[in-house]
């Protein structure tokens, strides 16, 4: 015996509704934008009912404000604004949209669709191409900005190269230094030269004058590689 597969149960609310355009503008100068159409997509199996709903209801008409959509199929809904005056502009309104079973009367689902009134179509668009304008310009002045201090860096690094090389270029003071003492060790006389004229504490040892010999040798070979 065959047992019949129920369908799932579908939760009030978590059912997906597919509305477009999700944000609806009216512009004051211009009568062809007072008339507006939201498109309520049905892609399931099941119809829908719909049910609009508005936050201020006397500054709108909605044609056909209530209805149904057959599965896989879609509704134009028609919303005229009736009060277009100054003390509206910039002011957000919302509909939301209620879709349920046929059958059934709690929602499955909804949607929020904000409306705004603008003064001025030309005005909106001179302002976005203002701001776009203003966004190119600071991602401009971002770009040159790093390229500089990129610059600024890498001027930086060869100078402190450069001076790296122009001190590594020469032998160093204290090199110099220890230099010229094993040159004047060696020449200083040796101890047992009687006939110096140079006193006595300043005569060097053989070994003394060995090691000032190998010393300066040293000194030599550091200052010949660089």
């Amino acid at each position: 015996m065959h047992q019949q597969k129920r369908q799932p149960e579908l939760v009030e609310g978590n059912l997906p509704v597919f509305v477009f355009p999700t944000e609806l503008i009216f512009y004051a100068d211009d009568q062809s934008t007072h008339k507006q159409v939201l498109t309520l997509y049905n892609p399931y199996e099941f119809a829908l009912k719909f049910k609009v709903l508005c936050t201020t209801p006397n500054k709108y008409v909605v044609v056909d404000a209530a209805g149904a959509v057959k599965p896989q199929c879609c509704v134009d809904i028609v919303i005229r604004h009736r009060d277009v005056r100054s003390c509206h502009y910039g002011v957000i309104d919302k509909f939301r949209l209620q879709v349920s079973e046929q059958s059934q009367r709690k929602a499955l689902g909804r949607k929020e669709v904000v409306a705004t009134l603008r003064p001025s179509a030309k005005e909106q668009q001179k302002e976005d191409e203002e701001k776009r304008i203003k966004e190119h310009l600071t991602e401009s002045l971002f770009f040159e900005q790093s390229f500089q201090a990129g610059c600024v860096n890498s001027l930086e690094r060869d100078r402190e190269r450069e001076e790296s090389r122009t001190v590594s270029s020469g032998p160093s003071l204290l090199t110099v230094f220890l230099g010229v003492v094993c040159i004047a060790a060696l020449m200083l006389p040796t101890l047992g030269d009687v006939e110096s004229l140079v006193p006595l504490y300043l005569h060097l040892s053989v070994n003394q004058k060995l090691v000032a010999a190998y010393i300066l040798g040293l000194i030599t070979m550091a200052i010949l590689r660089t």
